[in-house]
This record gives C-alpha cells, structure tokens and sequence, in this order.
C-alpha cells in the first residue's frame, strides 16, 4: 500500500544567504515529482552538517536558492515506487550527500559512483528532469530509492545520521589507505569529521591515533574517543619537528583558514599520504614541493563516500558499538542550531529530531 502522493512538503526553506544566520524560514516547498523509482519517508532525524552552512551562506559559490539544506536524513518509508526494489513502507531508511547518479556510466560501473559527472547531490542540486533536489531540514523526503540505505537495527536513528555524511567521509579515505593493524593514523582538527576519523581508526585497530588541534582544550575528548597521542599546535612552536615522521596516513578536516601544509607533511614518515577531507571556502596556502619530494609523500583528497562505503560503514559500526557524539535538537529550532554550530558549540554533531 502506498500512501496518497503530497502536492507539497513542509521544511526550513533559505530564501538567500541571511539564512546561514538563523533566517531560513519554516514554509511549503514542492518536492520532486514522484517517480516510480522514487520512495518518500517521513524524516525522524537529520544531522546538521558544516556543509550546510557553506551551501546556506553561499560560500563555495552561489547557491540555488530557494533551498531546503541537510543531507543526514533518516526516516520511515512511507511511499515506495513500483520499480523500487529492495524497500517497502515502515522501513527506517537514510540518504546521504548523494542522492543519484547516472548508474551506468564508467564511473558508476568502477564504484566511483560519487564522481558522477551527472551526480545528484541531496540539496543545492538538480535531478536529470530539472527538478529541484531538496534536503532533510523537513517533514519528509522524496527521491531515488536507490539512494537510500536501510539502517541497521542496533543502531539508533539519532547515532546513525550523522554518519550518512560525517562518518563515511573519513571512513573512506581511512579504509581506501589500508588505515588498520600496522598503521599510525593522524587527525587534523576535532570537529563533527575528526571526531569520526578517530572512533574509526581505533575500530580498525590502527597503531597509533595521533590528534592535531589548535588547543589542548580537546585533549581529553580525543583520549577518550580513542586517541593516543595529542599535539596542540598553538602552545608548543616546535610540534611540527618533535613530532616528525609520527604517522603513515593523516587526515586533515579542517575547513578553516591556516592550514599549515608544509607542517602537517613533516608529520608522515616516508612514503605516507595526507587526505584533505575539509572543504575550506579559501584556496588551501602554498607550500614547497620539497616536502612533498623528500619523503616521497603524497597529496590527496577524498569526497564522502559511495553506498557500499556507508553499507561497510554501518557494518563495522554495529559490529564495534561504535557511538557518535551527538546533542540531539528539535527540528523546530534549526536556526538557534546553526547559530551555535558557527559559534563551534557542538561536541560534536548536532542532530535536528521531528
């Protein structure tokens, strides 16, 4: 049984980039048109998402506004398309940052299905027939059923949806690095994505969890997510040298200004990689190849992650008991929430419930 087919949702709408303040505004928007690959679900939770201010503010560049942000949604399938296969009403579903693909191009075929050249993004995106994709700040969700992926039981809605995007984007370049036994892991910045990148690494049982952070005010959180060792580079100014050659793979999740390339490198021991998974709104600075050439080092960066990412994903973190750390809001004060998430309150994803 299908429920009757809604003209319009209901949803935090951005009418331009005040909205990144605390202005979007609680209104009607019209979803996609219904499709038979389609499902619609009624949103119990969504994550709230740095991206989200970025995309708000229209700080990677204009936004397509009117938008509705929010690409950590998770809820119950309440209408399902006749050529959807694989879910049926009353299933607890999420969608990521993704929410199609073309499916058939070599990209998809090789699993890179993510660098689609006719991806969907969850929001600030169209699908092929021109519509608007809209996120999960929202009563419900309608899209691919393709794209959503069913939770685990195990795992709580409100553990669960921040890592549709938070998680498996460190998740994937942890794993895509053979990040496990053998391998020292460092973290650069212990936000909503650090956060994951050490839960993760200790569940793969890597060596050593080193945490880069401005302060030491985090010290203690990091140890207790799991970390090893914590560097805090603005109280000693020979971190980069103490502390040379002390990891194989480090992740960098800042998105701010001032990050210090020629430093982290000093950190990897030879042959190791650094992955940019933050997404400053400022190109990252300059720095000398040299760093990169006498350790033969690598550069990289890595984008969220596929559907079998976010499978294995919640694999491994029902088998682990792995736990975000979230504060979980009502949905009806999104805009306090974003207002706090710039003031950096969160320790460390905020969760918006309906």
């Amino acid at each position: 049984m299908s429920s009757a087919p809604s003209p319009t949702f209901e949803g935090w709408v951005a009418q331009d980039p005040s909205a990144a303040k605390g202005d979007m505004k609680w209104s009607d928007y019209e979803p996609k048109p219904f499709q038979n690959t389609d499902i619609e679900f009624d949103i119990t939770h969504c994550g709230v998402c740095g991206s989200d201010l970025h995309t708000l503010s229209s700080g990677w560049g204009p936004s397509d506004y009117p938008l509705v942000v929010g690409h950590e949604i998770i809820g119950y399938v309440s209408r399902v398309g006749s050529a959807v296969k694989g879910h049926k009403v009353g299933d607890r579903v999420g969608v990521g940052a993704q929410s199609g693909s073309c499916l058939s191009c070599t990209r998809c075929q090789n699993g890179h299905e993510t660098q689609c050249k006719k991806a969907t993004h969850t929001y600030n995106s169209k699908y092929p027939d021109g519509s608007k994709a809209f996120g999960g700040y929202a009563k419900k969700w309608r899209g691919p059923g393709a794209y959503a992926i069913k939770i685990p039981d195990s795992i709580p809605s409100e553990i669960a949806a921040p890592m549709l995007c938070g998680g498996v984007t460190v998740y994937n370049p942890l794993v895509a690095n053979s990040a496990g036994p053998g391998k020292r892991v460092g973290v650069i910045g212990l936000g909503g994505l650090g956060h994951f990148a050490v839960l993760f690494a200790k569940a793969l049982q890597c060596d050593k969890i080193v945490v880069i952070s401005r302060t030491s005010s985090k010290k203690e959180d990091a140890m207790n997510l799991g970390a090893d060792e914590f560097i805090a580079t603005g109280e000693d100014p020979e971190w980069s040298t103490k502390h040379a050659d002390c990891v194989d793979v480090l992740v960098s999740t800042v998105s701010g200004p001032g990050l210090q390339v020629d430093k982290y490198l000093n950190l990897l021991d030879v042959g190791g990689i650094l992955v940019q998974v933050g997404a400053p709104e400022d190109p990252l600075p300059s720095f000398s190849a040299f760093s990169l050439i006498v350790k033969n080092l690598k550069l990289g960066g890595s984008l969220i992650g596929t559907r079998q990412h976010i499978k294995d994903m919640f694999d491994l973190a029902a088998t682990q008991d792995i736990k975000s750390w979230v504060e979980v809001r009502s949905m009806r004060d999104a805009n306090q929430v974003l207002i706090d998430f710039e003031d950096g309150k969160p320790r460390y994803r905020y969760v918006l419930a309906n």
